[in-house]
């Protein structure tokens, strides 16, 4: 018996039982992540954006017209996608209906689409209200900040802005309501060293009322600069 051939075999026979499967067709995964290649083609990189909002912007402007006309709490937004197949898909299985698998593929998908950027001095995830987080049993931003952290090698802190009101769902209003939802609804540290420069974490921005609410909140809390980093940029 060729025993290198039989371990050859063996090995072979392991990788195709036990490789990826892609969660949402059930294919063959793609680069050890449960997403296959035609799903993951679909995703819609969001690289050309403005740097305040996150719109997609021709190659080369910086800041949308929207952007150079209104102050912004917020330095600098990133999302790492267009918010889109297969993303509509895994969102609201993580966020939503505690498919934990999911919000894996998102974090995998975020420290690529990411990648890029500088490391930031720490990384802050949007709190949930502690009322919601015990209704859904983990923070979906949290656990994306926790896989950039881990495999950034940044420091993440996940005590630094508090929830204190448990607003409604901001995905049932609409813009103007957005913002007046959100009016005082995060609180910082009031004394106490705070850094200089912090990214917040989030899964999805939309108009951005929450990011801007969390962005002010830490800039009233003496935070000079507030940038974002996001999954997904709803267009």
């Amino acid at each position: 018996m060729d025993v290198a051939k039989v371990d050859k075999y063996v090995g072979w026979v392991s990788r195709w039982l036990f490789a990826p499967r892609c969660i949402i067709c059930s294919e063959r995964g793609d680069n050890s992540i449960d997403l296959c290649q035609k799903c993951r083609l679909q995703l819609l990189d969001n690289r050309s954006a403005c740097q305040r909002c996150g719109l997609p912007l021709l190659a080369g402007d910086r800041l949308c017209g929207d952007c150079l006309q209104r102050p912004s709490a917020l330095t600098e937004v990133h999302a790492a996608y267009q918010y889109g197949f297969p993303l509509d898909r895994l969102i609201p299985r993580f966020k939503f209906h505690r498919d934990l698998v999911a919000g894996k593929v998102l974090a995998q998908l975020m420290v690529q689409g990411l990648q890029a950027l500088p490391s930031p001095p720490l990384l802050v995830p949007v709190p949930l209200h502690p009322a919601r987080l015990r209704q859904r049993g983990y923070d979906q931003a949290l656990e994306l900040a926790r896989a950039l952290a881990r495999q950034r090698s940044i420091p993440l802190r996940g005590d630094l802005l508090r929830r204190t009101r448990d607003t409604a769902p901001q995905s049932e209003l609409d813009a103007a309501a957005r913002k007046r939802n959100l009016r005082s609804a995060f609180a910082a540290p009031s004394s106490g060293r705070l850094p200089a420069h912090v990214v917040l974490i989030d899964d999805v921005m939309t108009t951005g009322a929450t990011l801007q609410s969390a962005a002010r909140c830490l800039r009233r809390a003496g935070v000079e600069r507030v940038d974002a980093w996001i999954c997904a940029r709803v267009i």
